[in-house]
């Protein structure tokens, strides 16, 4: 981390919206609030760039380990922070992709229009289209999107990948998904997507998910317009989410969260 936070994540930001502008791609950043009122400037950046900001709760904690009131109280905080930086919020995924039993409650709750996070769980890994669940036997109204199982902190740090390797195993991914003709959502980093030496990653699985016909979007856009029309918009035959998390902006904030989470909150 001490190594990739050397490039100012305004730097990162400005690589990632050069580099998606040439296809006209957009990227969706679930982001930490307690970070993100640190730095508004670089949130209301994003929006302004004609990208998506989501809520990635207010703490960089993993949900499970929380009581249900305290799970419930960080949720609704983060949105409160969001609001009061007058950053409208429509999508969450939870830190870690770390999943409670009740959180779909929760995110009815809070009336939010998509979760990208809860379809990594094991059981929804193989779901190709959007999906809801059962609230109370009714259907949630929250529509759930599937992740796929290839992050960059898999490809990067776990498998030591480099940039051809981590666009080829997007690709190959992509290439699935025109089959399937359902939504492809990946969760990539930009505190290492952003990164000069892999920005070009996203200008190149975008282009080849274009020229299979997907639309480039918004989660946001993409779950209106499917809930409204039961297809994706124009000619697209699927779709493709570039999501990535900030979890924090600079080195500091992320050794903050680490002696915090030690510390026993």
């Amino acid at each position: 981390m001490l190594k990739l936070h050397r490039t100012p994540f305004k730097t990162i930001l400005h690589n990632m919206f050069s580099a998606l502008e040439e296809v006209d791609g957009r990227f969706a950043f679930p982001t930490i609030a307690a970070v993100a009122k640190m730095r508004p400037e670089l949130v209301k950046m994003i929006v302004h760039e004609g990208h998506e900001v989501a809520s990635h709760g207010y703490n960089h904690v993993r949900y499970p380990t929380l009581t249900a009131e305290a799970r419930e109280r960080d949720l609704r905080l983060s949105l409160q922070v969001f609001k009061e930086l007058g950053i409208e919020i429509s999508g969450f995924r939870a830190p870690y992709d770390n999943y409670t039993d009740d959180m779909p409650f929760l995110l009815e709750q809070a009336q939010f229009t998509w979760d990208g996070g809860f379809g990594y769980r094991v059981e929804h890994r193989e779901k190709t289209h959007f999906f809801h669940t059962d609230i109370d036997g009714l259907q949630s109204k929250v529509t759930y999107i599937p992740l796929n199982i290839q992050s960059d902190d898999l490809m990067i740090d776990r498998l030591g990948m480099g940039p051809r390797d981590v666009s080829k195993t997007l690709k190959a991914e992509v290439s699935k998904a025109a089959v399937t003709k359902g939504a492809i959502m990946f969760d990539l980093h930009p505190i290492r997507m952003g990164q000069s030496e892999f920005v070009d990653c996203l200008k190149e699985v975008t282009e080849h998910a274009q020229g299979l016909g997907a639309w480039c979007t918004t989660p946001t856009e993409a779950v209106k317009y499917w809930n409204t029309h039961g297809k994706w918009k124009g000619d697209s035959t699927f779709c493709l989410l570039l999501t990535g998390d900030i979890d924090n902006w600079v080195f500091t904030d992320y050794l903050r969260r680490v002696l915090w989470q030690r510390g026993g909150r």
